[in-house]
Order: structure tokens, then sequence, then C-alpha cells
């Protein structure tokens, strides 16, 4: 799903899809056989509704760039309510910056400090040590509303783009 084809027809479908009736796309990555988002949504029907939508739109497109027929998901999520603003840092971190844990799982060593191009990366003002200069596309994200991904989470420090989350170099050595 990182193939720039898809990655394009994914941005497009989300254009139309960040945002609906209480459930909001804040940021995504995509992955070679999976994807995280960020998601904020008012009650559990909202994000359960607002999940199979975003599901339709994900299996739709591997349909169409791929010419794949068929189902594409398990019809199935992983969900988790944070609570905390250190949790949102660690989600935020985790999600922007999933493809660098993978980078580092399968090479042994950190890949070049660019932001993922298969992720929302690019709309998201809270990098370390970078200005944010948003690209001029149509932006396929929602800003985030709720205190915790807006500004909350900024209590344990802005994200640094050369971070590997959760990436344990000692297992690797």
């Amino acid at each position: 799903m990182r193939h720039g084809r898809f990655v394009r027809a994914f941005r497009q479908s989300l254009i139309a899809a960040c945002v609906r009736h209480g459930f909001r796309v804040v940021h995504y990555c995509l992955q070679h056989d999976h994807c995280h988002v960020l998601i904020e949504a008012t009650d559990p029907k909202t994000l359960a509704c607002g999940m199979k939508s975003l599901g339709a739109r994900l299996a739709r497109a591997v349909n169409r760039v791929f010419a794949h027929t068929g189902p594409v998901l398990d019809g199935r999520y992983h969900h988790r309510v944070l609570g905390t603003p250190r949790e949102v840092r660690h989600a935020l971190a985790y999600v922007l910056l999933n493809a660098r844990r993978h980078w580092v799982k399968a090479h042994g060593e950190a890949p070049p400090v660019v932001l993922d191009r298969a992720s929302s990366a690019v709309w998201f003002e809270g990098w370390r040590g970078r200005s944010h200069d948003p690209p001029s596309r149509p932006r396929e994200v929602a800003s985030p509303r709720t205190w915790l991904l807006e500004t909350g989470w900024r209590r344990h420090g802005l994200i640094d783009p050369a971070d590997v989350p959760g990436f344990n170099y000692a297992e690797y050595a």
C-alpha cells in the first residue's frame, strides 16, 4: 500500500471522508499490508460507522489501483482510546514515524530523516526543528479539535522526525 499510485488514490479518497458527522481522520500512515490512523470520534457508534466507511474507501482504492477483485480487509480494526497527553504524544510519534520503525527492523539502521510520503506527516505541526510548510494540495486529514490532539500532547515535547518510536536497538544489535 506504500506504492505512489495507491498513496495518491488513498489521499483523494480521504479528502471527501476525513470529516463526517462526529468522525475525523486526523493522521494516518500506510504500511505494506496495514495502516495506522488517529481518529477523533464523538461516540463508539460514530467510530464504528466511520471506520466502516474508511475501510470501504481503502478497499475500493486497493481494487482500483491494483486491479484487484474481492475482499481486501478482514473486517476488523483494533482501537484504543487515548486519555492522557503522554499517550497521545506516543501515538502521534508511532503513527507518523512508523515507516522509520519498519525500516530499522528490516535494515538494522535508521533511514535518512525525511517525512514519510505515505503518511499525513506533512500536515503535522508539531515537528521539532522543522518549520511547518504545508503542501499546496488539498488537505486529506482533518485538523484536530480535541484538546489532547491539538495542544495537550505538547506538554511532553515536540516530536523529532529522526526518532524511531518504540524501537529497541539492543534487540537487533
